[in-house]
C-alpha cells in the first residue's frame, strides 16, 4: 500500500482518555470482543501490550483483527515481522501464527454475517491462525 492508503488515526488526545478503559476490560473472560495482543516492536525489541477488538469469525482457527487506521498501524507489522503473537483473551493466553494483513473485503468474507457491517467499512484487518 502506497502513503495515500494510510487512514489517519485516532488523536493522541482520544487514545489516552480510552486507554483505561480498553486496558480495564480487553482480555476479560466477559468482555470477549476485546483482547490484548502481546509483541515486540520490530526495531526497538520493546515488548508491547496493545488492547483490540477481535471479530467474530467463520472459522474457528481464525482470528480476525480489525485495523480502522488501515494496514500500516504499527502493532500490526510487528505481529507480521514477528510471525504471530499472544494474546490474553477470554481470560485466557491464546498463541497465533501466521499472521497476516489482509484487504477489507477479505475481511469482511471471513467475518460472521452480524459483523460484516463494521468490518466492510475497515480499510485491513490483521488474520491470524490460532497455534
Amino acid at each position: 500500500m502506497s502513503g495515500a492508503d494510510r487512514t489517519p488515526g485516532p488523536s493522541q488526545a482520544a487514545q489516552r482518555a480510552f486507554a483505561p478503559v480498553a486496558n480495564a476490560l480487553a482480555g476479560r473472560r466477559w468482555f470477549p470482543l476485546w483482547a490484548v495482543v502481546h509483541h515486540r516492536g520490530r526495531k526497538s525489541g520493546t515488548a508491547f501490550d496493545t488492547p483490540v477488538a477481535v471479530v467474530p469469525t467463520t472459522d474457528r482457527a481464525t482470528i480476525l483483527i480489525g485495523l480502522p487506521w488501515g494496514a500500516h498501524t504499527n502493532w500490526a507489522r510487528n505481529v507480521v515481522a514477528a510471525g504471530g503473537a499472544t494474546l490474553t483473551w477470554r481470560g485466557g493466553e491464546v498463541a497465533t501464527t501466521a499472521p497476516r494483513i489482509i484487504e477489507g473485503a477479505e475481511a469482511t468474507a471471513r467475518a460472521k454475517p452480524l459483523f460484516r457491517f463494521v468490518v466492510r467499512r475497515m480499510p485491513a484487518a490483521l488474520v491470524l491462525r490460532r497455534a
